[in-house]
């Protein structure tokens, strides 16, 4: 059986490929699709092929796909384009006769109110009118998410946001991409919706202690308004348009756009997830 894997010079790309390997998939039956090859120089030392093509290249994309059985659609990196990309990969990957895929969605999709939600909601219905078997791989964040505010924490002591109470179902990379190794190396997965999201979920004040235990030093949440916060990420450096974009998902966390029940992920890794604390300090 032959795996390809989107985006397999990323951080979580990476990640699916060490956990197909960990899962004895063989490197010679592993497709890295990568938009620069010298990139991925270190996995085709591994003995993987290396295929590049572009997201927009449908072409190319559908001559990675060529003999390929399973292919892992991580969703690209370019809000606003990832629709038009996603496209052409689904394209290619039906000219090409890939029979399973599996797409990193986002939690909760069909009702998040996190700006990323509706690129992600249009796939999923691209995916359903393909006519490709497919299951939906909805993750929740990503801890490493938070990694930018570890310097800030230890210089002021506090975590900022606009969250309030609402909580995060996080985990680390590493659990989502195992848990998408799972399911292209196993069957009974076609037609499934997975809401992946680490067990219990936890507040900002929790996650504020989280970062704490990393940085070594007392670290609690600071609650602010989305205005005030928007002010504190272009204080910091960070472009209107982005801080704007950050502050208003931690409106969404707040409304709830995070947080699930599902035990989805820790039953398909047969684990529980990664701590906050752990990701982090990684």
């Amino acid at each position: 059986m032959r795996i390809a894997v989107t985006g397999a010079a990323g951080h979580l790309g990476r990640h699916i490929i060490d956990s197909l390997l960990a899962r004895d998939v063989a490197a010679g039956d592993i497709v890295a699709i990568v938009r620069t090859a010298s990139k991925a120089a270190d996995l085709a030392e591994r003995g993987i092929t290396v295929a590049e093509a572009a997201y927009e290249d449908t072409a190319a994309l559908t001559s990675a796909l060529r003999g390929v059985d399973r292919l892992v659609l991580v969703s690209g990196s370019e809000v606003g384009r990832r629709l038009a990309q996603h496209t052409s990969i689904l394209d290619a990957a039906k000219a090409a006769g890939v029979g399973f895929i599996a797409y990193t969605s986002l939690l909760n999709a069909e009702t998040s109110e996190l700006s990323l939600a509706p690129e992600h909601r249009d796939t999923e219905a691209l995916l359903a009118s393909s006519g490709i078997d497919h299951v939906l791989l909805r993750n929740g964040w990503y801890w490493e998410n938070y990694a930018s505010n570890l310097d800030a924490a230890r210089a002021t002591g506090h975590l900022f946001g606009a969250a309030g109470e609402g909580r995060v179902a996080g985990a680390a990379r590493r659990d989502y991409a195992e848990a998408a190794a799972v399911v292209v190396t196993t069957d009974g997965h076609a037609g499934k919706t997975y809401e992946l999201g680490g067990q219990p979920s936890i507040t900002y004040p929790e996650l504020a202690q989280a970062i704490g235990t990393v940085v070594g030093a007392e670290v609690s949440y600071v609650d602010q308004s989305v205005e005030e916060y928007q002010q504190t990420l272009e204080g910091a450096g960070l472009p209107t348009e982005i801080a704007q974009m950050l502050a208003g998902w931690d409106v969404a966390i707040a409304g709830g756009a995070l947080e699930t029940a599902s035990t989805d992920l820790e039953d398909l890794i047969g684990r529980p997830a990664t701590p906050a604390a752990e990701a982090l300090a990684a």
